[in-house]
């Protein structure tokens, strides 16, 4: 019996020890939507029963609740976007979610809408014992030059309140810390599931060789990778995109703009492809890095444009980068792959081996919120 109320009590004390972290993600992701979507089989690409993965973060000391999408008349859902449309950003989806958030340790989010919507709550709530914040931006970075006077200043006011700021990309930190200098900034590589990893092999590329190209966005350089391609008999590409009009290849007929509408038809995609281009216009955000992992997990080769941070994640010796805006590179790297399969499979191996391993994946994701959690409950 003694034993037993022992082991009740370590049970409890370890219960009231977890870190409550709630992840504020957007409308559309929260818990009771994205595991309905993703359980009638419509999410497409390599995705998990919760948005991102910080649920992993429960392996590490953590009780993760996500936010939740309130049910909303029209009424509601025009106020919604009106206060979205005036501010930049979801106050009132961080509103309908307060309880939540008011209740944490800490509260985590996924992109610039929701960090802006949560410290503006928190300014307006002003509870006496406010949870910490570790706010995410994405397109902030990007985004910053071209907003007007005043957003600039609100969008500079409600960040600064974080705790820590993380972000996608080292390039998007390194212009972070000038712009918010008494705000801790870190980078957090995103990264995806690996339990759909396929064992990289050595294998001839097909005649014409077959080019995958995926993405919706903006960001993606399309003319580009037409250019480079179009009208040679030497590829056969396809673009799974439903941002790219079909007006875009009318000229081009060995390339295809597709849709993958199931995971089956995303995979059976990675497995016809003999490489995997991801063409890319300036940005600060690592743009692309879904796809380039994606690609590494389903054991194709990787050619990205060297933008945007991607070498924060893969290096030359990994994936093959060419530079900004040159189809010639582009091209002539592509028919590189066709003659050297031994290179091309040391890359992948080594690529595969930094997201089965490393710090390229979900778990790993997860697991940096926590350990970012902690160190600021324990100061």
């Amino acid at each position: 019996m003694a034993g037993s109320q022992e082991q009740n009590a370590t049970a409890e004390q370890a219960s009231a020890d977890k870190i409550n972290a709630f992840v504020l993600v957007a409308r559309g992701m929260g818990a009771n939507t994205w595991s309905r979507v993703y359980d009638s089989g419509e999410l497409i690409g390599m995705n998990e029963r919760f948005a991102y993965g910080y649920f992993h973060a429960e392996d590490h000391g953590c009780r993760v609740t996500y936010s939740t999408d309130a049910p909303q008349s029209l009424p509601g859902r025009v106020m919604r976007l009106g206060f979205r449309a005036i501010l930049g950003f979801d106050l009132v989806h961080a509103w309908r979610n307060r309880t939540g958030i008011l209740a944490s340790d800490v509260v985590w989010t996924h992109t610039e809408s929701q960090s802006l919507a949560v410290s503006l709550l928190l300014s307006l709530v002003r509870p006496e014992k406010p949870p910490k914040l570790i706010l995410q931006t994405v397109w902030f970075m990007d985004k910053y030059p071209r907003l007007d006077p005043l957003r600039k200043r609100l969008w500079r006011w409600l960040l600064r309140k974080a705790d820590i700021l993380t972000f996608l990309a080292t390039i998007n930190r390194d212009e972070a810390r000038e712009l918010f200098p008494d705000t801790r900034c870190e980078f957090i590589p995103f990264g995806i599931p690996n339990d759909a990893a396929v064992t990289p092999s050595e294998r001839p590329p097909h005649k014409p060789m077959r080019i995958l190209s995926l993405g919706n966005d903006r960001h993606r350089d399309w003319p580009v990778l037409i250019e480079a391609f179009g009208n040679d008999d030497d590829f056969e590409a396809k673009i799974l995109s439903t941002k790219l009009p079909q007006s875009a290849v009318k000229h081009t007929p060995n390339i295809q703009v597709l849709q993958a509408t199931s995971n089956d038809e995303l995979y059976e995609a990675y497995a016809w492809a003999d490489v995997v281009v991801v063409p890319l216009s300036e940005n600060k955000h690592a743009s692309g890095i879904t796809v380039v992992e994606e690609g590494v997990l389903r054991g194709v080769p990787v050619v990205a444009t060297d933008i945007g941070g991607l070498r924060s994640y893969f290096s030359d010796e990994e994936i093959w980068y060419v530079p900004e805006g040159d189809r010639t590179a582009m091209r002539e790297t592509v028919k590189t792959l066709a003659n050297a399969p031994g290179e091309a499979l040391g890359r992948m191996k080594k690529a595969t081996d930094k997201m089965l391993h490393g710090d390229l994946n979900s778990r790993a994701y997860a697991r940096r919120h926590a350990e970012l959690s902690k160190e600021l409950l324990e100061r």
